[in-house]
């Protein structure tokens, strides 16, 4: 009796059975153990609870995982979306700027009243000129400029998010795959754990310590998870650590690279905007349109214009002026509608 106890015993459990036999159960087990969890077995619950913690950090790790390919997904969906906003913004200026008649030549408007080039009607060349000395054709013209410098101002982004796209995709192949494997080598640690466990747990089911049946075999198997045991704890804490500093490195990473896009989207933005308020600075108040059709509009257009005109001649207050001209406006828009009705035959509004 007294040769299974004390430091004889200790010594006894640290060996380890090497023989063909305890790999094949072993394995056997190991094999169980993965079965197990594939199919989703429940299992013990004091187990799974003792690797709370590396749990809470694989779900962290698939979380970072998850949103760096999303991110590059949405990147590229962005870029695409900065290209196709801008090739349209510049289409819509250039249109603009060629509907306004600032771009055709004196000789063009001269011959106007020939012909249009390419053998369009003199009506159409007519018009075309008519329209060239016209506010609205100003109005066009700057428009189209101001789109068209937006335009080409938003492409600047491509540079911040380009620069994005390559350190996130940097930052996951290396580091994310880096950090994977090792929680790959882990994750067979811990089957091999569980498994042995598993072992123990039917060895000891047959254990008679007072006959001391199978007493090796539940030493050979002790020892067996002790040594699973240290495997798995090492790399363990190998992939709690990486992963900590892999949500670390993200955070910097992403700090560091998005300074740059911040700073270019709030430039983009400021020079935009300044653009887009001269233009519409330039551009206050009403100008009086004559109507050859709808003669009956006639009349609250010249209203409108002129209180517009006398409230920037006076220098009125802001208040003032966007009451007079919401009221001219309305007017208009009531007279308008009046002639729509008419034309309808639907009750006029007011």
């Amino acid at each position: 009796m007294s040769g299974y106890s004390g430091s004889n015993y200790d010594r006894y459990v640290q060996r380890t059975d090497n023989s063909t036999t305890h790999k094949i159960r072993s394995a056997y087990w190991t094999t169980k153990q993965a079965v197990m969890q594939k199919l989703g077995r429940p299992e013990d619950e004091h187990v799974v609870a003792s690797d709370s913690e590396l749990d809470a950090k694989l779900d962290l790790f698939r979380s970072v995982q998850k949103s760096c390919a999303d991110l590059l997904h949405i990147i590229e969906r962005y870029q695409e979306s900065v290209c196709a906003l801008s090739q349209a913004e510049n289409e819509l200026g250039r249109f603009l700027k060629s509907k306004s008649g600032q771009s055709a030549k004196p000789g063009q408007q001269s011959g106007a009243s020939r012909g249009a080039p390419g053998g369009a009607p003199a009506s159409t060349a007519v018009a075309a000129a008519a329209v060239a000395g016209t506010s609205a054709a100003k109005m066009m013209a700057a428009v189209g400029k101001s789109l068209s410098f937006s335009a080409q101002q938003r492409l600047a982004l491509r540079v911040p998010l380009g620069r994005l796209y390559q350190e996130v995709e940097t930052f996951r192949y290396r580091a994310i795959t880096d950090t994977s494997l090792t929680i790959q080598r882990m994750e067979a640690t811990r089957t091999d754990y569980r498994g042995a466990l598993l072992w123990m747990k039917k060895v000891s089911e047959e254990l008679d310590p007072d006959t001391f049946k199978q007493l090796d075999k539940f030493r050979s198997v002790q020892a067996q998870v002790r040594k699973s045991k240290e495997k798995f704890d090492k790399l363990k804490l190998d992939s709690m650590q990486k992963v900590d500093l892999l949500a670390a490195s993200r955070c910097n990473m992403l700090s560091h690279v998005l300074a740059l896009y911040q700073d270019t989207l709030m430039q983009f933005w400021a020079k935009t905007s300044r653009t887009m308020s001269a233009v519409a600075d330039s551009f206050k108040g009403y100008q009086f349109y004559e109507f050859s059709m709808l003669k009956d509009l006639v009349d609250e257009s010249r209203k409108l214009a002129d209180k517009t005109a006398g409230t920037d001649d006076e220098n009125v207050d802001d208040e003032d002026d966007d009451g007079e001209f919401q009221d001219a406006e309305s007017e208009l828009f009531k007279a308008a509608s009046n002639i729509s009705a008419d034309l309808l035959g639907i009750s006029p509004i007011g």
